[in-house]
């Protein structure tokens, strides 16, 4: 379904080595035609061979297929930072520009109505210092949570999402307050559930720690750590399409994450109230990490892929694969 709408949010679009998804999620881009479109893209890396001549051609592949009048500027890096330094230091460029602005990477496929959705929040919500961040995933889409078109939710999805210069100015990729944080047991005001908090806690300290190159981690840490909510779909409106083999964190082809099916919302209905109610975040990260619903809906399930993570728990870095191409 084609949507007719000409975008006047800003939009960062994330690029480096992968053409294929790309073109298609440039395609998505285009569409909608933002007024100001930001490019960033991290430098070749050294170590891999040809690479400098796919990250140029993919560079050149987006400047040159920008056919709508459009103000275009570029954060191309000439040496690899890694998708922590990288990503990062784009969306805060990107915030040294724009007020409020829509962040979409090279493998992340949004619906046209992503791109509506986005723009009425960040407007509606612009000063309501308690939300932080726009999402555009679900991948629990099959039962709505609220008569809304939307809940707030204390998970944090970075496929497809936006959020605001007020929120971003904030954010700090070594999370220099996380000691306090961590021995504070803040953790346990934010979630009631143990297993959830101990999730968190591993994987920000594991960035804490630069035991992982990634951004993200640090940006739900930002987030939580400032009482901050995000808002979730009830209809998904994002698809990862960059699973496969030559992705870096998200290689299995047949992830339930992989290529979830889009969702164009027609009409957005507001929730009255910004309340976060704990369990349905709860039976959303065991759907995500067990893959169950709870444990009191299918115990044993629940048991048996509580077991198999923690056997996994000190051999993966990050449980839930990410979607980053470096």
């Amino acid at each position: 379904m084609d949507i007719k709408y000409q975008l006047k949010t800003a939009v960062l679009f994330l690029i480096f080595n992968r053409p294929d998804t790309t073109k298609q999620v440039f395609e998505a881009i285009k569409k909608a035609q933002p007024l100001r479109l930001y490019i960033g893209s991290d430098g070749p890396r050294e170590s891999k061979t040809g690479e400098t001549k796919i990250v140029h051609a993919v560079r050149e592949f987006v400047i040159n297929n920008i056919d709508w009048d459009c103000e275009v500027k570029t954060l191309f890096r000439d040496r690899n930072l890694g998708c922590g330094n990288a990503v990062s230091s784009a969306i805060s460029w990107f915030f040294d520009n724009e007020e409020a602005g829509i962040i979409l990477e090279d493998d992340i496929m949004p619906s046209q109505s992503f791109f509506i959705f986005c723009e009425e929040l960040l407007k509606k919500y612009k000063d309501e210092d308690k939300i932080w961040h726009i999402g555009g995933f679900n991948s629990d889409n099959s039962i709505a949570k609220g008569e809304g078109s939307y809940y707030f939710s204390k998970k944090v999805h970075v496929w497809g999402w936006a959020t605001w210069k007020r929120a971003w100015k904030y954010y700090d990729f070594d999370m220099k307050s996380f000691s306090y944080f961590n021995e504070n047991h803040i953790i346990e005001r934010i979630f009631k559930y143990k297993d959830l908090q101990e999730y968190s806690i591993g994987n920000f300290k594991k960035c804490y720690e630069k035991r992982i190159d990634t951004w993200d981690y640090q940006w739900t840490y930002t987030i939580l750590s400032h009482g901050g909510v995000a808002v979730i779909p009830n209809k998904n409106m994002i698809s990862n399409i960059g699973f496969g083999a030559n992705a870096t964190h998200t290689k299995d082809g047949k992830s339930l994450f992989a290529n979830i099916k889009r969702f164009e919302i027609m009409e957005i209905c507001y929730p009255e109230l910004i309340s976060v109610n704990d369990k349905m975040d709860y039976d959303y990260f065991c759907k995500e990490y067990y893959g169950n619903d709870s444990f009191i809906e299918n115990p044993l399930k629940w048991l048996k892929n509580k077991f198999k993570k923690l056997l996994l728990k000190n051999i993966l870095p990050i449980p839930i694969k990410k979607s980053r191409q470096e």
